[in-house]
Parts: C-alpha cells; sequence; structure tokens
C-alpha cells in the first residue's frame, strides 16, 4: 500500500479565523517544489483567498507513487488547474445539480474527483449508465486512481493513498472539496450528526436493486422496450450501470447526495459534509464521493468541458501556513525522518555555527503533545504513543531561531 498523506497544520491561537478557515488550510502545499509522476509538479502550487472564495492551483498530480494503469493507453500531464471554490457554501433550494462527467471536485492534494459514471451507456441510449468502477477498475493503480485521455489523473472512489482509510478509531480528516464549497471527509465520521456517540463508517444509504431485469429505473419508472438495459447476467453483473443501485432514505447515515449536516472537528458549529463511502471490508460502496447530484449551489466555472481554469476577479491574498506559527525562519536546514513515522522520529538540525536547543511536537490542532528539552545536532523523538494523526516538530536552537517540518505518525 503506498498510503502518505501529509496535511497542513495550522495553530489557531496564532492566526484570524479569516486565514484558518478550514477551506483555505486543508490543502496539501507544495512548498519545496517537489515532483511526482514523471517529474511534474506534486500536490497544490498555491492557496489564494478572499472574503467570498479560495482559489486552488494545482497540478493534478499527486505527491505519492502512481501508476501503472494495465490496459489505459492514457498518461497523467499537469492540467495547471485554478478552481474557485465559494467560503460561503448555499443548499441549493431548487433542482439539484447532477454531477457531470469530468471533474466535480478536487481532493486537497489537487487531484480530480470523478464521479460515478463511466461515459458510456448501453446502446448509447443514455438510459443505463456504466459504472466506472466496474467498467474501468482493472485500469485503476495501487491508489485507485488513472488518467483520463487528456492527461486529467483522477479518482472515482475512496481515495486510499490520500489518507488512513483503515483508522476507524478518529474522525477522518477533510480530504477534499466539492464545487459547491461543501467538504469531503473521509470514511469515518461521528456517529451522530451532533458530535455524540463515538466515531464510526459513514453508510451509504443506496444499496443493489433485486432485479433480474433492466426495464424499470430506480425511482420505478417503466421503461419502453427500446430503452431496456441488458439482462443480469455474467457480463453485465448487477452494480455494471448505476441504475443498478437505488436510494432508501434513511437506510445508512447520508443522504442522497452522499453527505448531511453535521459536527466535524474543523466545523464545531456544525456543516453539510460529505463522505467516501467504503463497506465492512474496505471496498467502496456506491456512489463513492460525492452523489448522483450536489447538494447546494455549483461554481459553473468549475464544471464542464475546459473549466479549472479560473483567474481571480477580486483582490486575494495568498495562504502561507508556515505564518501560523508565528515567526518561523528558514527550515530548509530541518529534516525529519522517517516519515510517516512509527516508533522513533529522527530530527536532523545541519546548521554548522547552530544547534537544537529543545523540540516540541504539537498536533493538528496546535496542543503540545511532547516536550524534550535535550539538545544537540540531531535528536531521535519517541513517537510510538503518538495517536495516527498529523504533527508539527518545532526546533527552538541555541540562536533563538524557530525551525519546523510536518510529519506524520502512522
Amino acid at each position: 500500500m503506498k498510503y502518505l498523506a501529509f496535511f497542513p497544520i495550522l495553530f489557531a491561537a496564532s492566526v484570524s479565523a479569516q486565514t484558518t478557515a478550514p477551506v483555505i488550510s486543508s490543502w496539501i502545499l507544495n512548498q519545496t517544489s517537489a515532483t511526482g509522476y514523471n517529474n511534474l509538479p506534486s500536490n497544490v502550487q498555491r492557496v489564494q483567498y478572499s472574503d467570498s472564495n479560495v482559489y486552488i492551483s494545482c497540478s493534478c498530480i499527486p505527491g505519492y507513487d502512481i501508476g501503472p494503469w494495465p490496459g489505459n493507453p492514457n498518461t497523467p500531464k499537469n492540467q495547471n488547474f485554478e478552481f474557485k471554490i465559494t467560503r460561503d457554501p448555499q443548499p441549493n433550494m431548487g433542482t439539484k445539480t447532477a454531477t457531470p462527467l469530468g471533474h466535480v471536485g478536487i481532493w486537497s492534494n489537487g487531484v480530480s474527483i470523478f464521479n460515478a459514471k463511466d461515459a458510456h451507456s448501453y446502446n448509447n441510449a443514455g438510459v443505463w449508465n456504466q459504472n466506472a468502477i466496474v467498467v474501468e477498475g482493472s485500469s485503476f493503480d495501487e491508489c485507485l486512481g488513472h488518467p483520463a485521455p487528456n492527461g486529467e489523473y483522477h479518482h472515482h472512489l475512496n481515495p486510499v493513498c490520500l489518507y488512513n482509510d483503515k483508522d476507524s478509531t478518529h474522525h477522518s480528516p477533510i480530504i477534499g472539496y466539492a464545487f459547491d464549497g461543501y467538504p469531503i471527509y473521509g470514511a469515518y465520521g461521528f456517529a451522530n450528526t451532533n458530535g455524540t456517540g463515538g466515531i464510526r463508517r459513514m453508510r451509504s444509504s443506496y444499496a443493489m436493486r433485486n432485479i433480474t431485469n433492466r426495464t424499470t429505473l430506480p425511482n420505478g419508472t417503466s421503461l419502453a422496450a427500446n430503452q431496456y438495459g441488458p439482462a443480469i447476467s455474467a457480463q453485465y453483473p448487477l452494480g455494471y450501470y448505476i441504475e443498478d443501485f437505488e436510494y432508501t432514505v434513511g437506510s445508512g447515515d447520508l443522504d442522497e447526495h452522499n453527505g448531511r449536516f453535521c459536527i466535524t472537528p474543523e466545523y464545531p458549529h456544525g456543516i453539510y459534509a460529505y463522505f467516501v463511502t467504503i463497506d465492512s471490508t474496505g471496498t467502496a460502496g456506491y456512489p463513492y464521493t460525492v452523489g448522483p447530484t450536489y447538494y447546494g449551489v455549483v461554481t459553473t466555472s468549475d464544471v464542464g468541458p475546459g473549466s479549472g481554469h479560473v483567474t481571480p476577479g477580486e483582490p486575494v491574498l495568498l495562504y502561507d501556513p508556515t505564518a501560523t506559527v508565528g515567526s518561523v525562519s528558514d527550515s530548509t536546514v530541518l529534516s525529519v525522518y522517517p516519515n510517516p513515522a512509527t516508533n522513533y522520529l529522527v530530527i536532523d538540525y545541519t546548521s554548522t555555527n547552530d544547534y537544537i536547543e529543545r523540540v516540541d511536537i504539537f498536533d493538528e490542532h496546535g496542543a503540545l503533545v511532547f516536550a524534550s528539552a535535550a539538545s544537540g545536532p540531531t535528536m531521535l523523538v519517541p513517537v510510538s504513543n503518538l495517536v495516527t494523526s498529523n504533527y508539527f516538530a518545532v526546533a527552538f536552537t541555541s540562536s533563538g531561531k524557530k525551525q519546523v517540518a510536518r510529519f506524520v505518525k502512522q
């Protein structure tokens, strides 16, 4: 498994709410010119924001290893995307907007989210739409992604290399945003929408239909003979088409959009949030990410052919996550390894005339979880007692500097 995740850490006490809104801080920023597949720039290159919107510049190339894609002739390319995410998402009180082909949202590493559809339907009639997970699944890589013909690397389902989807004891992190501005979480949330009841896997309210012939739609509509789909068979098993699934109110934790209004760690007053859905074995469950329709009002410049190349038409500020730690010096001389860490973290400071006097470890909420008064150019920090999460190591040096490095405890 290539699971490797890096999440921006914020120290809420040090900055204003303006700059620490989750929609601003929840992105995996590439601040070191790191590259991914084929030496292309990886993750999110820049986050800009105004009072109303956040602008995400990204390559659509993740920081972890991807490929190969059996039977898929396409090659990932830098998409040079610029997406616009509203900071004030609103429910759509009218007819809900269907999630289109192509990107329907963006993962926190700048990779595109696609819905459950393949681009094809039975007899090209547009009635029985192929399920991309079934039809294209053989071409998914170990991270469950693959490139589209235009080189747009994407996931139709749970992005297993982006976060730890095996962690059933903690609320999953924000792993993306839909283009209606609402957050997308991993597979686990609070059992109750008010934030109580412990942690559990969020269950889809969709299930496979009990049918042997494809002569009706999930809503009960009877079809004309020329709109029938193929009979259930080994060639066209149940689940081959997205119309093989039906929604039952209240049968799971989530609504028809694959979300719910609830309290989350990042939104203690509540927010509508989508969740990726998996079953008890970890297998992705329909509709996988954002449902067949969006819950909120969609930013139209983000969807459709040629979309994702917005130029901010308003004054914007550049988000700098290091500013949330206060006065931080150049951290290029500080390295931490292994990353992710399991039992110990080595902190190495390579300055020739300075050394570490103290190291503090902060969790993703800015709470101090470890402090060491040991000194020297290299330190070995025990981390086995830390919970699986994302952390900041802050080294205080003999010259009065602060050096900061992010790491993941797995």
